[in-house]
């Protein structure tokens, strides 16, 4: 039977719309897209050594015990010369002759063991530890209120300017009161210890007693110093801190006078100083 045109535009318009409704939903199903597989690399190994570490802060001249060291993997590239690396048949005894050792200078907690850090301390005391070759350990008397040193505030290690305080016989005779002068004697001088003895606590150096400074000095500015305390019962030397930034300049290194310098010589009368030309 023949179809009326109006059926067939019916039909048409159906078969149009199923057709719209098809693309709208996205038609067939996509299929999914091949992902290559992710291949999982090995990190490269890097080549380690042990070496002997500190398990804890090793303050400057701290008896180091069996407990204070031990051994651990290290980059074998960052291994320098003075860093004691473990030898398997002899670790132990690498160990034992470390300990009963005095640490020269400060450790850090994870820090490598150097042996120039180090001393056997069994033969010798701690400021002989831990003083350069060539040089003195002088002590001073010090007022115990810490009017001779910057209100009590130097520590060890510090570094100070020896200020002699002495009196003027010649102004004191020009102006009929007594008077008073001052020299600096030396420059930019460690200080080892503020105190009779240096002690440990709660891991820290502690000083005991505070009636004297203790000064690392070379020989020629240990009688210096020597003398500019014994010449005078008047004198009396006072510590100046210093900044730490002065510590590693050249031009403040403590140079002491000697007989052969140009200026006034100092000279003594029945206790009081005066300054005399050479000339």
């Amino acid at each position: 039977m023949a179809l009326k045109p109006a059926r067939i535009a019916v039909l048409a318009i159906a078969i149009a719309a199923g057709g719209g409704a098809f693309m709208l939903s996205g038609g067939p199903a996509p299929q999914p897209m091949a992902v290559a597989p992710i291949i999982q690399q090995a990190a490269p190994t890097m080549p380690v050594e042990k070496i002997l570490i500190t398990k804890r802060d090793l303050p400057m001249g701290t008896l180091v015990g069996q407990a204070d060291i031990d051994w651990q993997d290290w980059p074998a590239a960052a291994v320098s010369p003075g860093m004691i690396k473990q030898v398997a048949a002899t670790s132990k005894k690498q160990v034992d002759d470390i300990v009963g050792s005095i640490a020269r200078s400060a450790f850090l907690s994870g820090e490598p063991v150097r042996s120039d850090k180090l001393v056997k301390g069994t033969s010798s005391g701690f400021l002989s530890a831990i003083l350069p070759a060539g040089h003195r350990a002088v002590a001073i008397d010090i007022d115990t209120a810490g009017s001779t040193t910057a209100g009590g505030f130097i520590l060890p290690n510090d570094r100070v300017d020896i200020i002699r305080t002495y009196k003027d016989a010649d102004a004191t005779k020009s102006s009929g009161v007594d008077s008073a002068g001052t020299e600096t004697i030396l420059r930019n001088v460690r200080v080892l210890a503020i105190g009779q003895n240096v002690q440990e606590k709660n891991g820290q150096p502690v000083a005991v007693g505070t009636t004297t400074a203790t000064l690392e000095l070379d020989a020629n500015q240990t009688e210096q110093v020597i003398l500019a305390q014994r010449t005078s019962i008047n004198a009396r030397l006072s510590l100046a801190l210093r900044s730490m930034l002065d510590g590693g300049t050249a031009e403040n290194t403590a140079t002491p006078k000697t007989a052969d310098d140009d200026g006034p010589l100092t000279v003594v009368r029945f206790g009081y100083t005066a300054q005399v030309s050479k000339k």
